[in-house]
């Protein structure tokens, strides 16, 4: 028995080899960029153990790995949600909000973490 209720839409999509080879270019760049920024994440963590490297550095490269990783979500946001696709205000209507509260996020871990050192070496 056949179903009438199920609609099978790829039977209208009708693309032109240009259109694929601009979607594959697109795939491919993606998958480029977003490998090339795991790849200097991955050096800068084997480059820069915490056992080699002073305090500073390490805050510093705590920094670098929260701002790759911050472009890299919102990388993948305007591209697979297609949310690039959108006009300029509401990229940022939407994106603006989750990049605040990331920042108060890492307000209140940098805090709590000198609340708790301080406490915790007093406490000793």
């Amino acid at each position: 028995m056949e179903r009438d209720d199920i609609i099978e839409y790829s039977l209208n999509t009708h693309h032109s080899e240009e259109d694929g080879r601009k979607i594959r270019k697109k795939i491919w760049q993606v998958t480029a960029l977003l490998t090339l920024i795991t790849a200097v994440e991955i050096f800068v963590g084997v480059k820069f153990p915490r056992y080699a490297v002073s305090d500073t550095t390490w805050l510093m490269i705590k920094f670098f790995y929260t701002i790759l990783t911050i472009i890299k979500a919102g990388y993948i946001v305007l591209v697979f949600m297609h949310l690039g696709d959108e006009r300029k205000n509401l990229r940022w209507a939407i994106l603006a909000p989750y990049g605040l509260f990331i920042l108060y996020l890492i307000f209140i871990c940098l805090t709590e973490g000198t609340f708790v050192n301080f406490s915790w070496t007093n406490f000793l």
